[in-house]
């Protein structure tokens, strides 16, 4: 039986490349695909075979902008913040981020609503982290995905979401959520209330986004917390969701002697200049050769004769290629690099960024470093010690094939399928 099923992914590039992964072979298996995207990305999801119905989450720009760039424009604004502690953070970047959103919500809740009236879907999958009522009051079979960190789905026995702190160390755990409650107990309060009213069951507490018929969620066994905090028979692990969209990738430079290494803040963190001109400084001083994703802002962005880039690269295609990869953490390059089997240095900047960052280290799979604070030798230091690690590369190797073989994005495909013809 043939679907529509209609996708509702948050704008940035994350959430929507894995909407994408899935969409994609659900379109290719014979089934409608609809994406109810943010309006910045008009054209590029057609492109890709896929029909548009697109949202305004804020009223139009007077120009055309490019995909995400609310997002980006955010991150600009922002970036002073990403140098204080993930408990500071949460006054002055998480709670910000989730005023934005909720307005967001709000202002497209009827054109949502229009939309599904429109394409009238078999299945809704949303790929976010805030509930739209309009996606659970239409009497449709509703399908969350969770492409963050999945300390997102809380629980007492692992750390606080967005906290960044160790699994083995519980001593800062109370204080950051009495922190979250504080900061954020109002704001919930309001927007609970807000669902409530327009037909949704009420909010769990102190969360943004409900349960859905069906949920996914993308983090590599080899990382999970299930351990510490099992999830109920709703739910599903996929290990990882790459996308098989992406343009294939030929090295535009001979391989020399030393390391291949990939380096990537994300679309957002690559809108710190002063950042990504600082690492790229200190990656200048090493033997190795390295491919850098530089984003937005990406002719400010000065690279050293060691290293080729562009504005948008091809990650899936790049990754596999390299020996190591040098990330902010978010999830999606996080679980990438591990489903190729290569290990980390993590930058983390912002909302769970922080918490894969500490996963990967705590586990032994990559370093953490301070962001603002590291030192040139800890970053030249990271490189050598995990270029050398054959133990560890031998390990990430195996890893990365057994994550390939699980094939997160057929398992999804088949879920929800599975969930549309019930």
């Amino acid at each position: 039986m043939s679907l529509t099923v209609l996708f509702m992914p948050e704008s940035a590039y994350g959430p929507t490349n894995n909407s994408i992964g899935i969409g994609d072979i659900l379109r290719r298996r014979g089934h409608r695909v609809v994406f109810a995207a943010e309006a910045s990305w008009k054209g590029k999801l057609a492109a890709l075979g896929f029909e548009e119905d697109l949202v305004d989450l804020a009223p139009p720009a007077e120009e055309e902008q490019d995909a995400g760039q609310f997002w980006k424009d955010f991150i600009r604004e922002t970036a002073p913040e990403y140098r204080k502690s993930t408990l500071e953070q949460l006054e002055t970047v998480t709670k910000p981020i989730w005023e934005s959103l909720i307005d967001g919500v709000k202002y497209c809740e009827p054109q949502l609503k229009a939309i599904i009236e429109r394409v009238q879907p078999d299945v809704i999958v949303e790929d976010n982290v805030i509930t739209f009522p309009a996606l659970l009051t239409a009497g449709k079979k509703f399908v969350r995905i969770v492409s963050c960190n999945p300390l997102e789905v809380r629980g007492e026995n692992i750390a606080p979401v967005f906290s960044g702190l160790p699994a083995a160390d519980r001593g800062e755990w109370e204080a950051f959520r009495a922190e979250y409650e504080r900061t954020h107990r109002e704001l919930w309060d309001s927007f609970n209330e807000w669902c409530v009213e327009q037909g949704t069951e009420p909010l769990p507490d102190l969360d943004f986004i409900h349960e859905g018929d069906l949920n996914l969620y993308v983090f590599p066994e080899i990382l999970d917390y299930v351990a510490d905090r099992p999830l109920g028979a709703g739910w599903h692990r996929l290990d990882s969701s790459v996308r098989e969209t992406d343009e294939p990738f030929e090295l535009p430079f001979q391989r020399g002697e030393g390391a291949l290494v990939y380096f990537s803040l994300g679309s957002l963190g690559s809108s710190d200049v002063e950042l990504m001109q600082r690492v790229i400084d200190v990656l200048a001083t090493t033997p190795h050769q390295f491919i850098v994703s530089k984003g937005p802002l990406h002719e400010e962005i000065k690279l050293a004769d060691n290293m080729w880039g562009a504005e948008f690269l091809p990650q899936t295609k790049i990754i596999p290629l390299c020996d190591l990869v040098i990330t902010h953490g978010g999830n999606n390059t996080t679980t990438e690099a591990l489903h190729f089997g290569k290990p980390m240095i993590l930058l983390p900047l912002f909302w769970d960024q922080y918490d894969n960052a500490q996963r990967v280290d705590e586990l032994g799979y990559g370093v953490r470093l301070s962001t603002y604070g590291f030192t040139d030798e800890e970053l030249t230091g990271a490189l050598d010690r995990l270029l050398g690690d054959t133990s560890l590369r031998d390990r990430l190797a195996a890893a990365g094939e057994e994550i390939r073989g699980r094939d997160g994005l057929r398992k999804a495909a088949d879920l929800i399928e599975e969930i549309g013809q019930k």
